[in-house]
């Protein structure tokens, strides 16, 4: 049975991306785990992934993480 990607059921996905991009951001950045998730929670980036209808659910972590770097970064 396949299971459709809703409003309702997304916040099963949003925990592991925010995670694995935050791993980026505290990398690139010299933060701790817990500073870089506070920023990517606070991004237009996640702010985008947590509407079911921007379909950003779709991208990985990579992707997630170059849309959320601000542009020559």
């Amino acid at each position: 049975m396949r299971a459709d990607i809703t409003q309702q059921n997304l916040y099963l996905l949003l925990a592991g991306k925010a995670a694995a991009v935050a791993a980026f951001i505290a990398e690139d950045e010299h933060i701790s785990p817990l500073e870089a998730l506070t920023k990517f929670y606070s991004s237009e980036t996640y702010r985008r992934l947590e509407r079911e209808e921007t379909k950003y659910w779709n991208l990985g972590p990579v992707a997630l993480y170059q849309d959320y770097c601000p542009p020559g970064h």
